[in-house]
């Protein structure tokens, strides 16, 4: 008895090892396959990335050049040549008409010039400011759109494998029902036959038993109105006709037993066509289902392309 018991733990102990296995292999394969969808979204945000960089670098240096810069002019190195003297010639319009209003050196919009910078630069400082905040806002903007939209992706995602996973489940759902629903109707039709041979053979016993031949019967040598009388103090053994009539029998019993085991044959062969059927079943819906998953991933494809063009629009 202990060694039984010893045995049995021995036996559960091993399913249990085999089932964790098992559940360490899935989980296993699992983040491998979380670890694979993260990188391409790491990957895909970097070069998202570069394509804005790059976007912003090419419009800074097609639309932003330094020539057309407000401050250009305080910082333009051919400022003094492009500048008008203080005072061209003698009859300058510029200049008043008494001979002392302006004397070499002098600088007498110095102030005025001055405030007039300051206002403008003061107005520069703001624009540039006001600039600033509405990059940083538009950056926020597109990166809550962005945040969003991976989280949108994660969930579609996540819904694609669930309902991956209960189509998978109702397959195997199914064929095992329907395996199922075979193992009991081969059981049932085996019950039935071992019936009826355990019936055929009660029978052909009860016959024996309660036939003339074993009872001793002296009516069955009493036939003098059947059309083959039979004496049994004088009956030498069969006639070639009741031979061949066991013989035809025979050949019946043969013939049956063989349509039986063709009909067995056949019936192994439509079970083993259906199992066929069922795996080519599987094998196509998976091939569908991959087809399905490059057409989702080719339309992720072109989303992404066109939400990479709207942000280097905007």
């Amino acid at each position: 008895v202990d060694k039984d018991a010893l045995d049995a733990q021995v036996k559960e102990r091993k399913v249990q090892e085999a089932a964790e296995k098992a559940e360490h292999e899935r989980f296993a394969r699992d983040m491998k396959k979380n670890d694979k969808l993260m990188c391409l979204l790491e990957e895909r945000q970097k070069n998202e990335i570069k394509d804005i960089h790059r976007a912003l670098n090419e419009f800074q240096k097609n639309f932003q050049k330094p020539e057309t810069r407000r401050e250009f002019d305080l910082n333009d190195p051919q400022a003094l040549k492009k500048d008008k003297p203080a005072r061209v010639s003698d009859d300058d319009p510029r200049c008043t008409i008494s001979g002392m209003q302006k004397f070499m050196g002098e600088d007498l919009n110095y102030d005025q010039r001055m405030k007039f910078q300051k206002e403008q630069i003061r107005e520069w400082s703001l624009q540039q400011q006001k600039d600033r905040k509405n990059a940083l806002a538009d950056q926020k903007l597109a990166d809550d759109l962005y945040d969003k939209y991976r989280i949108e992706l994660d969930r579609k995602i996540l819904e694609e494998q669930r309902k991956e996973e209960e189509s998978r489940r109702d397959v195997c759902t199914a064929t095992k029902t329907f395996n199922r629903i075979q193992a009991a109707e081969l059981d049932r039709k085996n019950e039935l036959e071992k019936a009826q041979k355990l019936k055929d053979d009660m029978d052909e016993i009860t016959c024996l038993l309660r036939g003339d031949f074993l009872s001793e019967n002296p009516d069955q040598a009493i036939g003098p109105w059947s059309k083959h009388p039979v004496l049994v103090d004088r009956w030498k053994g069969m006639n070639q006709e009741q031979l061949m009539a066991i013989r035809q029998f025979q050949k019946e019993q043969v013939l049956e037993k063989q349509r039986v085991r063709e009909q067995e044959r056949r019936r192994d062969a439509e079970w083993d066509r259906q199992r066929l059927q069922a795996a080519r079943v599987q094998l196509l819906w998976e091939r569908h289902q991959q087809r399905q998953d490059r057409v989702q991933r080719q339309d992720l494809d072109v989303r992404n392309a066109e939400l990479s063009q709207e942000q280097r629009a905007k």
